[in-house]
C-alpha cells in the first residue's frame, strides 16, 4: 500500500505506525515509488546522533530540477507551472507553463555556466519576489551551484555578512523591486555589500524597475543580454544524494547568522510528501503560499515541494495592504485558489480591519488554509476560520523550522483531531517527544510541558551549519544527547495532541512556576483594543522573574493606560490565572520584528531587563526606528 497521499485519518494511523515501526522501509518506499533517480541508494539512512552525522538514500544519484521540471512535460507541458500576481493589481498576472520554466531554468543555467559557475560553487540571489527569482534558485540546483537566497529587505551589512560566510562566486540581483506603493532599490545595496565581499566575480542583474543604476562593466552583466547568448538547453547535472542543494541563513541567539545546510535528496522527498498530504493538493488545485523565496517557506512550499507534485503555485509581489487590505482575498478571487498557507501575523493585521474587505470577494474555491512561522492565537485561529474559511475549510496550523526543512507536526486535512492554537500530531516518519528540562529525561505522559525534542531522523533534516558543524551539535544536538533539540517548548495535551509554547527562553520561571508566553500573550490578545504584544521575563527581586509585557493598542481610546493595563491584568488572571499576571505593561507604537514577521523577544528582553545597550546589530529588523521610542518609554 502507497502512503504517499494521505486523505483519512485512517491511512495517517496506519501511515505513522508503520514510519514509526520501521522508518526506513517507509521512506524507502515513499522514495522509491514518486520520484525519478539516476541510481537508486545503497542505503536508506546512516545516522549517528552523537556526531551529529546524518545521511539519506546513501550512494543515490538524482538532480532535483528533472522531479520538479523534467517528468512533468510529457503529460503536462502546457499545465501552469507558476502564477505570477506581480504587485501592482492593475498589471497582468503572468501564467508559467511547466515547458516555459523549463526553457528558462535551463536558460537561466546556461548564464551561470558561462559565468564559469560549477557544480559546488555558492551563488547568492538576492531578488525582489518575480519569476527570475525561481529561475535562479532552479538553475543553480540544474547544475550542481548551492543557492543561498537572501531575502531582498537585509541591508548591505548583513547581506556582506553573508556572502562572505559562504564565499560566493557570483549574486544575483536586481535593479530593484516593488513592495506597495515602494520602489526599492536594490542594486545600490549590492554595489555596497560587494565593497567588502573578495570572493564574488560576478554580479547578473535582473530589470525590474527598469532604473538606472551604477554598472560595473568588469563585474556586473545584465541578465537580458546574457540570455541572449545561450541555448535554451541545460542537461541536468548528476547529483549525489547528499550533496549540497542550499545554504538558507537563520537568525542565531548569538547575533551571529547561521548557514543552515540542506542536501538533495532528503530534502526533495520530505518537502514533496509534506505539501502533497498537509496541504491535500489535487491535480488542478491552485496553491498559493503568500511567503517569500527568501525564508525556507518559501524554498520548500513555493517552490520545491509543489513543483514536485506538479502543482500550480502561485508567487505574489506584493503586500497584503496595497492598494488595499482586501488585496489577499481578490487574488483568492481572482485565481480560484484552493489552499492558502499565510502567517499569524498577516491574519492578526487583516482581523483588524473591516470585515467588509473579505467579504467583497468570493472565496468559496478554498477548501484548506494554513498558517506558519508562529504559534497562532485563539483569536485571530477564530477569525481566519470564520470569515475565510466560512466554517468549512480546515486550518492547518504548522510546526515546523529552517532547520527541519518541511513542516514536522501538523493536522491533515482529513484528519478528526483539529484544535485552534494546537499543531496537534507529528506527520509520518517524525517522533516528536517532551524532555525535562532539568533532568534530560523524556516525559511520557500526557498533559506535560517541558523541552520539544525528535528522538529519530527524518529526510528533510539539515545536515550542517556551513562550516561549523560544531556549532551545529553544540545548538541542536549536545543539549539533549541522542536527540534533535528544537529550542522550542511544547505542551502535549491529555489527548496527545501538541501545542507550541514558543522558545525555550521564552519559558519564564516566576515564583517557580514555569510561565509559557504564548499563551500569555493569547490572553492579552483577547482584549477588544489589543492589537499584539509581547511578554518576556525580566529579574525581580522576590519571584526571581516577573513578566513584562509590550503591548500594542488598535485605535485610540477614551481609558486610561491604566485602566487598560488592569483590564488586560483581569484578562489574564480569567484566562490562565493570577500568577500569569503583568507586572509591567508598556504600551508601545510598534514591536521589532524581523523580515519575516517574528517578533524579536530577545530585544525586549534586553530593554525590559535594562540592558538596552546590549542589543547587538538592529539593522536587519523590519521596523528597527521603533527601538528608540521602546527604550526612552520603558518602565
Amino acid at each position: 500500500m502507497s502512503f504517499y497521499s494521505l486523505t483519512t485519518q485512517g491511512r495517517y494511523e496506519q501511515a505513522y505506525q508503520l514510519s514509526a515501526d520501521k522508518p526506513e522501509v517507509f521512506w524507502d518506499a515513499i522514495a522509491r515509488e514518486n520520484f525519478v533517480w539516476h541510481k537508486k541508494w545503497d542505503q536508506v539512512l546512516d545516522a549517528d546522533f552523537a556526531k551529529g552525522k546524518f545521511a539519506w538514500f546513501t550512494n543515490a544519484k538524482l538532480n532535483i530540477t528533472e522531479n520538479c521540471i523534467d517528468r512533468h512535460l510529457e503529460k503536462k507541458s502546457n499545465h501552469t507551472a507558476i502564477i505570477f500576481e506581480p504587485n501592482n493589481p492593475k498589471q497582468p498576472a503572468e501564467y508559467i507553463s511547466y515547458k516555459t520554466l523549463h526553457e528558462k531554468v535551463c536558460s537561466f543555467a546556461n548564464v551561470l555556466k558561462a559565468q564559469g559557475v560549477q557544480k559546488g560553487d555558492r551563488v547568492v540571489i538576492y531578488l525582489p519576489m518575480i519569476p527570475e527569482l525561481a529561475y535562479a534558485v532552479l538553475a543553480c540546483a540544474r547544475i550542481g551551484a548551492i543557492h543561498s537566497v537572501i531575502f531582498a529587505g537585509f541591508s548591505a551589512g548583513a547581506v556582506a555578512a553573508r556572502i562572505n560566510d559562504c564565499e560566493a562566486k557570483v549574486v544575483v540581483t536586481a535593479d530593484g523591486g516593488y513592495r506597495g506603493e515602494k520602489r526599492i532599490k536594490l542594486k545600490p545595496i549590492i554595489d555596497e555589500a560587494l565593497r567588502t565581499c573578495p570572493s564574488v566575480q560576478q554580479v547578473i542583474v535582473a530589470q525590474r524597475t527598469f532604473d538606472e543604476v551604477d554598472f560595473n562593466a568588469e563585474r556586473d552583466i545584465l541578465l537580458s543580454d546574457a540570455l541572449k547568448k545561450v541555448d535554451h538547453y541545460c542537461s541536468p547535472v548528476s547529483m549525489d544524494a547528499e550533496d549540497p542543494l542550499f545554504i538558507l541563513y537563520t537568525s542565531g541567539s548569538t547575533g551571529k547568522p547561521k548557514g543552515m545546510l540542506h542536501t538533495t535528496a532528503g530534502y526533495m522527498v520530505y518537502a514533496a510528501f509534506t505539501f502533497k498530504n498537509v496541504f491535500a493538493y489535487e491535480p488542478n488545485d491552485v496553491y498559493w503560499c503568500t511567503a517569500d523565496v527568501g525564508w525556507i517557506t518559501g524554498h520548500s512550499y513555493i517552490l520545491y515541494g509543489p513543483l514536485a507534485n506538479g502543482a500550480t503555485t502561485l508567487m505574489f509581489e506584493g503586500i497584503p495592504s496595497y492598494p488595499d487590505v482586501g488585496r489577499f482575498w481578490s487574488i483568492v478571487e481572482k485565481h480560484k485558489v484552493n489552499q492558502f498557507y499565510t502567517a499569524p501575523t498577516a491574519i492578526r493585521s487583516l482581523a483588524k480591519e473591516s470585515v467588509e474587505y473579505v467579504q467583497s470577494y468570493d472565496l468559496s474555491s478554498l477548501k484548506v488554509l494554513g498558517t506558519v512561522g508562529e504559534p497562532i492565537n485563539d483569536e485571530a485561529w477564530q477569525w481566519y476560520h470564520h470569515y475565510i474559511g466560512r466554517q468549512q475549510c480546515p486550518i492547518m496550523d504548522t510546526w515546523w523550522q529552517t532547520e527541519t526543512g518541511g513542516i514536522m507536526i501538523s493536522p491533515l486535512p482529513g484528519s478528526k483531531t483539529i484544535l485552534p492554537t494546537f499543531a496537534t500530531l507529528p506527520l509520518p516518519g517524525v517522533q516528536p517527544c517532551i524532555l525535562d528540562a532539568e533532568t534530560k529525561q523524556e516525559l511520557a505522559d500526557n498533559n506535560v510541558t517541558g523541552a520539544l525534542c525528535i528522538k529519530y531522523p527524518w529526510p528533510g533534516m539539515a545536515r550542517s551549519i556551513w562550516r561549523d558543524h560544531q556549532r551545529f551539535l553544540d545548538t541542536y544536538y549536545n543539549v539533549f544527547p541522542g536527540y534533535y533539540f528544537t529550542g522550542d517548548g511544547a505542551f502535549r495535551n491529555a489527548d496527545g495532541l501538541y501545542r507550541i509554547t514558543g522558545r525555550i527562553d521564552d519559558v519564564i520561571i516566576v515564583s517557580g512556576h514555569n510561565l509559557g508566553t504564548a499563551p500569555i500573550e493569547d490572553a492579552i490578545d483577547e482584549h477588544e483594543l489589543v492589537a499584539e504584544s509581547a511578554v518576556v521575563g525580566y529579574p525581580h527581586d522576590i519571584k526571581g522573574n516577573a513578566l513584562y509585557g509590550f503591548v500594542t493598542i488598535k485605535n485610540e481610546t477614551t481609558k486610561t493606560m491604566d485602566q487598560l493595563r488592569q483590564e488586560i491584568n483581569e484578562q489574564i488572571a480569567r484566562q490562565i490565572g493570577p500568577i500569569a499576571k503583568l507586572d509591567k505593561i508598556q504600551f508601545v507604537s510598534g514591536l521589532p520584528k524581523t523580515r519575516s514577521g517574528k517578533i524579536m523577544r530577545r530585544i525586549l528582553r534586553k530593554i525590559a531587563q535594562g540592558n538596552q545597550y546590549e542589543l547587538g546589530d538592529i539593522s536587519t529588523l523590519l521596523n528597527p526606528e521603533c527601538i528608540p521610542d521602546i527604550i526612552q518609554h520603558r518602565i
